[in-house]
């Protein structure tokens, strides 16, 4: 029995050893690493986002994004990670970081995403996306004046208390004074609490000032390159994918999007986009020997440009937003790409009128907000109304979503 109580002891201090030092090591590592944290790429590119022009933001852990348009438990779920980061400068020191090139700090930003979402077509959309940081004009981890004297600090102070310790414990073994011994265990114990919390204490005042450095920099300006493929799935009532959408559903994206803080309280953002993919068109055919009517469909390579631009005022914990977003496809009619793609045989000939594709309302109207209830979560949440060419109303969209860093 006495045996096992050893061997039980051995195997808690072992893991209470353990698990102190993973803390320390955490603690280490305690950072401001973003101002804000932003929708993922591939949702952006899909338009799942309360927000189509998005703020920029420069991650450095791993993200998971879920999006709602209703109360359907479908699962939209997207995944972020910034792979050079992960492989190069995820150390508890961040010289390495640091002291590399400009060029291997903006690698250092490139993320990937990989998301899902199910539209109101019932279709499964899948995709990835890469984003890159280009500017910014702030970098909260090459900010090393925000640390300064914290780890000699510390250092000092757990040297002294350690020898502080040892020359209370080598006075409790040789003293001689019954009566002192409660004091010197007291003093002993006191010691030892001092100890054990400056990990928690240093990492209270990283976070403290990595606060102060976050809520003067909230805002702070910067743009990202991003790029994305998205495929549009026709799938059945068990879920399996059938055949691929040809629309703008299914399509490959580059964008620019860029966020200028005005003051203390503004933030500007915009964005300007292109995506490539291919066009179904519908139409009928008159048979010139018979008069019958045949319908029949081609597939015409599109382009979507995109801008806008979103306005937010707030604050590192909450902010509001007013946004508006302009979409125009290259070609100006479904005749005239059908004209570009698709030749009749002799005696057939196509019936302009009949042309028919997916009609894109061009104007976009969104409000909304966001709210950081942690450091690690936010939810955003938002109203899309969307437009005709005339400014006549479309559609009306609520969306929400929740992200949350994988700290």
């Amino acid at each position: 029995m006495q045996y096992l109580r050893q061997i039980s002891s051995a195997l808690l201090l072992l893991i209470s050893g353990s698990i102190a030092a993973q803390e320390e090591q955490k603690t280490d590592r305690v950072t401001p690493k973003e101002f804000s944290i932003p929708a993922t790429p591939i949702f952006d590119l899909m338009g799942v986002t309360t927000a189509q022009v998005n703020r920029t933001s420069d991650i450095k852990d791993f993200k998971v994004d879920w999006s709602f348009k209703s109360w359907k438990l479908n699962p939209n779920l997207a995944i972020q990670a910034q792979p050079v980061w992960e492989l190069l400068y995820n150390r508890k020191n961040l010289e390495k970081y640091q002291e590399a090139s400009p060029f291997m700090r903006r690698l250092a930003s490139v993320d990937l995403s990989v998301g899902s979402v199910q539209d109101e077509n019932t279709d499964r959309r899948i995709g990835f996306a890469l984003k890159m940081n280009l500017l910014k004009s702030k970098d909260p981890l090459m900010a090393r004046e925000l640390y300064a004297g914290i780890s000699d600090q510390y250092n000092a102070e757990k040297k002294e208390l350690e020898e502080t310790l040892k020359l209370l414990e080598h006075q409790l073994d040789t003293t001689t004074n019954v009566l002192s011994k409660p004091d010197l265990r007291s003093q002993i114990l006191s010691t030892q609490e001092q100890l054990n919390s400056i990990n928690s204490r240093r990492n209270a005042e990283i976070n403290s000032r990595a606060k102060v450095f976050i809520n003067e920099n909230w805002n702070a300006s910067s743009l990202d390159f991003a790029i994305g493929k998205v495929n549009s799935y026709i799938q059945d009532s068990a879920g399996t994918l059938k055949s691929l959408r040809k629309n703008r559903s299914t399509a490959f994206g580059a964008w620019l999007n860029g966020s200028v803080g005005l003051g203390k309280y503004w933030l500007l953002s915009g964005l300007l986009r292109s995506s490539w993919y291919e066009e179904e068109l519908n139409f009928l055919m008159t048979d010139n020997d018979t008069g019958e009517e045949v319908s029949q469909k081609a597939f015409a390579k599109n382009k979507l440009f995109t801008m806008g631009f979103n306005l937010r005022y707030g604050s590192p914990v909450y902010t509001f937003f007013f946004e508006f977003l302009y979409e125009k496809k290259s070609f100006k009619s479904a005749a005239a790409a059908l004209k570009e793609t698709f030749t009749p045989a002799s005696n057939f000939e196509i019936i302009e009128p009949s042309v028919a594709w997916d009609v894109v309302h061009p104007n976009s109207v969104s409000i909304g907000g966001d709210w950081r209830i942690s450091r690690s979560v936010v939810i955003n949440y938002g109203m899309r109304c969307v437009f005709d060419k005339n400014w006549k109303f479309q559609t009306f969209t609520p969306i929400a979503t929740i992200a949350c860093m994988m700290r």
